[in-house]
């Protein structure tokens, strides 16, 4: 006959084990952080309107890990990549983020060019734990609601890109103002980032016209803009809608009397879109003509070009290289791969791995850099790559980002 005593004994020992199976998987995944390769996943939207993009991020994210293995790795450690598709779908993002924590065992997270997806991986990377640093455009992502201490934002946000390129723009172009934005995070960031630029010079927005993903055809949309005859027209939108939009409002012959401006202006857009860019402006966080400014645009310039036969990375590539190589950098400065002394490591970096300064601003880990202005032309190209000139650059500076308090940050 079993004692009180000895039952007591039997739930302790019960409880004790229990614990220690739901203890069971963080520590398989503690121990693995430790031993073997350093992995980071990689999760972008290879297929659709933004795979053109995406894959140019795999490229230049493959260069990072490269040099880090050349170099030597960390103790004796190299790096590898696991790239996975998340096909623009949030859900489909969030699947594919908790399989590479839980199945691939990653050490890091790296990715998500879509605004569509990026708040879908960092949910899942921050609630176990695991650093994301984030080299999509979002806004929300540094807010204290979806912000957590293992969230990074390695590019530039709307506020920083829309805010830059109005500044510029609004100036000198005129206060009438149209936007034709695509329907999602990504085009009502970057609308309202441009409205906020706007308020110094008193613009007025005289449409906001909204597009679904991946549209075809902008016919609908452009003889009411044109009624309207804005002085600007703000597109904002992304990949191939950026491309399809563009052609079809250059063949409409709106640039007789409009400025056509894209937050960010993309090269593999321009360079698909042909002679219909020229002459829109818009911004970016890098373009490969930095070399003949910046030493480290150069050497990174070059080691692309070695690595992919003579090609020039793209302002998306260019983030696919400098995401991993922040977190990569992060580790050796730690000196483990341990996630809480890597993010302590990588909250104090000071780099400039391509384009000049960059550091993580503490109350939200954005990234604070500079953004280019950027024009298109079809004339004057010292080779087909020669696609923008560089009308000016913002400097990093935490003035151009929102402020840490209206991001519900506290002191």
């Amino acid at each position: 006959m079993t004692t009180g005593i000895d039952r007591r004994g039997l739930l302790r020992g019960s409880a004790a084990a229990s614990t220690l199976a739901l203890a069971a998987p963080a520590l398989l995944r503690s121990a693995a952080a430790q031993a073997g390769p350093i992995r980071i996943g990689f999760p972008v939207p290879l297929t659709g309107a933004f795979g053109a993009e995406a894959n140019d991020q795999v490229r230049a994210a493959q260069l990072a890990i490269k040099e880090f293995n050349a170099a030597g790795g960390f103790d004796g450690r190299t790096a590898e990549l696991l790239v996975r598709d998340d096909k623009i779908n949030p859900g489909e993002a969030a699947t594919r983020t908790l399989e590479l924590i839980e199945k691939d065992r990653v050490n890091f997270l790296v990715g998500g060019l879509s605004a569509a997806v990026t708040l879908s991986i960092n949910n899942v990377a921050r609630e176990r734990g695991v650093i994301y640093n984030s080299i999509s455009q979002s806004d929300a992502i540094n807010e204290a609601k979806d912000f957590g201490r293992t969230t990074f934002h390695e590019a530039l946000n709307p506020h920083m890109t829309a805010g830059a390129v109005g500044r510029y723009v609004f100036p000198k172009s005129g206060k009438r103002v149209a936007f034709l934005s695509a329907d999602y995070a990504y085009g009502h960031e970057m609308m309202r980032g441009f409205k906020r630029a706007g308020e110094a010079s008193g613009i007025e927005v005289v449409a906001d016209i909204r597009h679904p993903i991946g549209a075809s055809d902008y016919s609908a949309f452009l003889p009411r803009i044109a009624a309207l005859k804005p002085d600007v027209l703000c597109l904002c939108n992304f990949g191939r809608d950026q491309v399809v939009s563009i052609q079809q409002a250059t063949e409409f012959g709106l640039k007789r009397n409009t400025k056509l401006v894209a937050p960010v202006l993309l090269f593999t857009a321009r360079k698909a879109g042909g002679d219909a860019f020229d002459g829109v402006v818009g911004g970016t966080s890098y373009y490969w003509r930095l070399e003949d400014t910046v030493p480290s645009a150069k050497a990174f310039n070059d080691r692309f070009r070695a690595a992919y036969n003579g090609a020039v990375p793209s302002d998306y590539g260019a983030l696919g290289y400098a995401g991993v190589r922040s977190v990569l950098e992060g580790v050796k400065a730690a000196g483990s791969t341990d996630t809480a002394k890597v993010v302590t490591a990588m909250e104090g970096l000071k780099a400039d791995f391509y384009k000049g300064p960059q550091s993580f601003r503490a109350c939200d880990h954005q990234s604070v850099q500079s953004v280019l202005i950027v024009e298109a032309k079809s004339k004057g190209m010292s080779t087909p790559d020669d696609v923008f000139t560089i009308l000016g650059t913002e400097g990093p500076d935490e003035r151009f980002l929102r402020g840490c308090d209206e991001l519900g940050h506290k002191a």
